[in-house]
């Protein structure tokens, strides 16, 4: 594993003669300290995810370990890394664990979007199939526990949907029931009270263009977000929708949001089955819509797991440990009347 001071690395275990390692040459020295990261943790994160030893000397990187299958990977890691600081991208420790996740996947097509504030690249073979689909199909399902970007891809694509003219405007919506709570009996005007619900595709919203931008096309309706009851009764054309949420919706809602679907408009249901909010004994509208359409080949549905998670690592064991615990307990909840 990689000192935290990174000032012990070098060639010695390389040298040694117990094995030839795998030597990447980097040419442009100033791209170095972004790519090894502070204190060497980005090297550190390869080392540990992939059983290598990485010492950088100078503009060059000694490969050992691991096996030649995995130094070849970690080869490989260090170059798409090193691409991506060339193209004047930046690193985050996010960054290292999705293009660990990539190496050795074939090129992921429309794998990468690039919106007004950065690029948005698959971090998960997963992530790569889903936003594939996104830009094939018209109705798309993302399923799949938090933090496997489900919704963040889904705005993202619908954002460089706009900014490039295929639809005229994105329409963001969730079912403002969770965690017991109704809109009547929270405090406030209705923008007041549905913003708490929302606040999360704003801030995805906010990562693909700048502030003013956001507001502006707030403003004029260019983007529109609201709760999933505002959409009954209205045709969506020229549109690219996405249901945040989705597990809390009743069958008769999501079948509402479904066929309001309008002439050249695509859609995005996104949800977590794990985390359904709906009384006890009520049918998912998600786990519903899943069976209904199920072999309809105009919808792509794309399933995420645990190990598709690109936020903190420990989140990937957290959803792990909970997905554990349920599946073992045989009186545990069942949102879908009675089905696990």
């Amino acid at each position: 594993m990689a000192s935290e001071s990174g000032k012990s690395r070098g060639f010695a275990k390389a040298e040694s003669g117990e094995a030839p390692a795998l030597v990447v040459e980097l040419a442009d020295n100033s791209l170095l300290a972004p790519l090894f990261g502070e204190h060497d943790r980005h090297l550190a994160r390869i080392e540990q995810a992939l059983g290598v030893t990485l010492a950088p000397r100078g503009n060059r990187v000694a490969i050992s370990g691991g096996g030649s299958g995995q130094a070849m990977i970690a080869r490989d890691v260090l170059e798409a890394l090193y691409r991506r600081l060339s193209q004047g991208e930046t690193l985050g420790p996010g960054d290292v664990d999705g293009a660990i996740r990539m190496a050795g996947q074939p090129p992921a097509e429309g794998g990468l979007l690039r919106t007004r504030k950065r690029p948005i690249a698959a971090r998960s073979p997963n992530q790569a199939l889903y936003l594939k689909s996104l830009q094939r199909f018209d109705l798309v399902f993302g399923v799949g526990p938090a933090g496997t970007g489900k919704t963040y891809l889904a705005v993202a694509v619908a954002v460089s949907t706009l900014l490039s003219g295929k639809v005229d405007h994105i329409i963001l919506s969730r079912p403002a029931v969770e965690a017991g709570e109704r809109l009547g009996f929270l405090p406030g005007d209705m923008r007041e009270k549905i913003d708490p619900y929302l606040r999360p595709l704003y801030d995805a919203l906010y990562d693909m263009l700048p502030a003013d931008q956001v507001m502006k096309r707030l403003e004029s309706g260019e983007i529109e977000v609201a709760p999933l009851a505002f959409m009954r009764g209205r045709t969506l054309s020229n549109a690219f929708v996405i249901l945040d949420e989705a597990q809390n919706t009743t069958p008769v809602q999501m079948k509402m949001l479904l066929t309001r679907l309008g002439e050249n408009s695509r859609m995005v249901v996104t949800g977590d089955l794990s985390q359904v909010d709906l009384p006890v004994g009520m049918l998912s509208g998600l786990r519903d819509a899943l069976s209904v359409l199920d072999g309809l080949e105009e919808v792509a549905v794309v399933r995420f797991t645990a190990e598709d998670v690109v936020r903190h690592p420990l989140v990937t064991r957290l959803v792990q440990a909970y997905g554990k615990r349920e599946a073992a307990l045989p009186g545990h909840r069942m949102d879908e009347g009675g089905a696990k």
